[in-house]
């Protein structure tokens, strides 16, 4: 399944596509896509409903984050090998864990936010991991059984708060927009194996991040597993499982957004997002 949200921001409406990729309305089939929805048992129900009998959405209104609720937004660093070394760090021993502020999430088509003064905003191709099933302390084989679905995520980040201000990369990572979902969440069953997928960034149509989750220092499977032993992960948490090459940093000499400037990014059977930079004047 490929389930989405749609509406303006705030009164987002649960959907999903139907065989022939037209948005299909499950208002009055679940509350929302979060929570109970994206446990087996919300799942497993969602499965016996036959798209073709929900309401047609005409037009095209708005697609918002694929999850609501979000509690929390855990994200992974340098967890691609080819980043670290762009980045010119080791690779890590274990999952460096950051964590994202949930007021960043934002629509896969939305506006991106450069904050007031900002010099060094950068882009982030990732895959995104939904959890379904409450996870505590899960065996490394039993992990994927707590995944409700995958998504695409955009892990903007300000690069001079993340590196040259004091404290933890969470400043760099929070700002309103910076962390557009979507546009769907696409169920397990329609991704075999997440550490085989493509994905790509480009920007004003410049291709500067093409990579695989094959070179992932951690999987999924690790990456839910050792979280849990830190955390309890609930429905509708969200992981960003990290980047590969090509981010605005890692140039020579690096290059950074600017207002008016267009992304489009995308993973391998997840879709595709696309959005426009503005300058906040907040």
């Amino acid at each position: 399944m490929k389930l989405l949200r749609f509406g303006p921001t705030g009164q987002e409406k649960p959907g999903m596509l139907d065989a022939s990729g037209n948005l299909r309305s499950l208002e009055g089939v679940v509350p929302d896509i979060g929570g109970h929805t994206l446990t087996s048992d919300g799942m497993q129900s969602l499965r016996s409903v036959d798209p073709e009998s929900l309401p047609l959405v005409e037009g095209t209104p708005r697609i918002g984050p694929c999850v609501s609720g979000v509690g929390k937004f855990l994200c992974i660093g340098l967890n691609y090998s080819d980043h670290a070394e762009e980045s010119g760090m080791e690779v890590p021993a274990e999952p460096v864990l950051f964590m994202k502020a949930t007021t960043a999430i934002c629509g896969p088509f939305d506006e991106v936010l450069i904050p007031p003064g900002s010099e060094k905003t950068d882009w982030e191709v990732e895959l995104g991991v939904v959890i379904g099933n409450t996870a505590r302390h899960v065996a490394e084989s039993d992990a994927l059984a707590h995944v409700a679905g995958y998504c695409v995520i955009n892990d903007l980040s300000e690069r001079a708060y993340q590196l040259e201000r004091c404290g933890q990369w969470v400043k760099g990572k929070s700002y309103d927009t910076f962390a557009p979902m979507g546009p769907w969440l696409v169920t397990p069953d329609e991704v075999p194996d997440p550490g085989n997928l493509s994905l790509w960034l480009e920007v004003d149509g410049h291709r500067y991040q093409k990579g695989s989750t094959q070179k992932m220092v951690f999987g999924v499977a690790h990456l839910v597993s050792y979280l849990s032993r830190f955390m309890t992960l609930q429905p509708g948490d969200v992981i960003s499982t990290g980047t590969p090459p090509g981010v605005g940093l890692g140039q020579k000499p690096p290059i950074y957004l600017k207002p008016g400037q267009t992304m489009e990014l995308s993973v391998e059977g997840l879709g595709t997002q696309r959005q426009v930079t503005r300058a906040d004047q907040a």
